[in-house]
């Protein structure tokens, strides 16, 4: 990770650049998945039937769950420094090497950066959108990092809602009833993001054992852990497919089967041969796979009745 100081030739360390410390803010509030959220709840705004909200409700509700996010990403640094600390990969966060001081100013912002997503949510679509807003910080904060993540192998399970929530906050915008499309969408998520870390963590396995923090892939054998991976896998491409018989199109049918392909292709790799590189391209294949269905499903909605 990039680090704010810089350091000269006769080893004194030179002040903070702005460059750096933007880095660290970026790193800290977990923008890059802040992102990624976001084009979740985009996503479910497409698939939502109904008249989606404006464009400028649309925009204010991304910009909502990008903060909703970034403010869960900061407290789940913050409440893990000293796992963090433990991990050689991680060891260089902010709040580790005391750049940022872990302190009650950090927290009051990030409540106060969630709440002013939250009534942002509400204020540009209904309370509906603000409330699965809240909720998708307030799994993958409190849920999944105070109450899970150092107690079970169940952890990114359970906490996995926390994505499926950006969904919800996106189709409610359009109908806070709730449709069958995004319902399944929003579990074809929640069954994606656990081979999707546990390959990650298969990785980083040892790491997260010398944190004692019981990820699946530390706590079974390393071929338990590729076959759950793969079933997981299976099933989420299956259902990944079933949307398309409530509505959806053929460039949603299509990103989902290429993508899942793929998924469960080197799911199957990794059954065959279960080692950290084969862990990281299954990881590499999760992401691909999650980008073209989520596409689809944008596209299939904002393009084809354009054309």
């Amino acid at each position: 990770m990039a680090s704010a100081l810089t350091s000269h030739a006769n080893g004194t360390i030179a002040k903070p650049t702005v460059k750096g410390t933007l880095a660290l803010v970026y790193s800290v509030f977990k923008l890059r998945i802040g992102f990624a959220i976001m084009f979740t709840a985009l996503a479910g705004v497409a698939v939502a039937p109904g008249q989606a909200p404006g464009l400028v409700q649309t925009a204010v509700l991304a910009l909502a769950v990008l903060l909703s996010s970034a403010s869960a990403g900061a407290f789940n640094m913050y409440m893990e420094r000293d796992l963090d600390a433990r991990m050689k990969r991680t060891r260089n966060q902010p709040f580790v090497t005391g750049r940022f001081k872990a302190n009650g100013y950090w927290l009051a912002g990030i409540v106060l950066l969630l709440a002013f997503a939250i009534a942002a949510a509400a204020l540009a679509t209904n309370a509906a959108a603000a409330f699965y807003v809240f909720m998708g910080a307030f799994v993958y904060g409190v849920v999944y990092t105070v109450w899970l993540k150092r107690r079970t192998w169940m952890n990114i399970v359970i906490g996995g809602l926390a994505g499926s929530f950006a969904i919800l906050a996106g189709a409610a915008a359009v109908d806070p009833g709730l449709a069958l499309a995004p319902l399944l969408l929003a579990l074809v998520l929640f069954l994606w993001t656990p081979p999707h870390f546990w390959s990650l963590a298969f990785k980083y396995k040892d790491e997260y054992a010398a944190a004692d923090v019981p990820m699946l892939p530390v706590v079974v054998p390393d071929a338990t852990a590729a076959w759950i991976i793969l079933a997981h896998t299976v099933a989420l491409v299956v259902l990944s497919l079933v949307p398309v018989m409530f509505g959806m199109g053929w460039i949603y049918l299509l990103g989902a089967a290429l993508g899942g392909a793929r998924f469960v292709w080197t799911s199957i790799g990794l059954v065959r041969n279960p080692s950290p590189s084969m862990a990281m391209t299954n990881f590499h294949a999760s992401l691909v796979q999650l980008t073209l269905l989520l596409g689809g499903a944008i596209l299939d909605a904002w393009l084809i009745p354009s054309i």
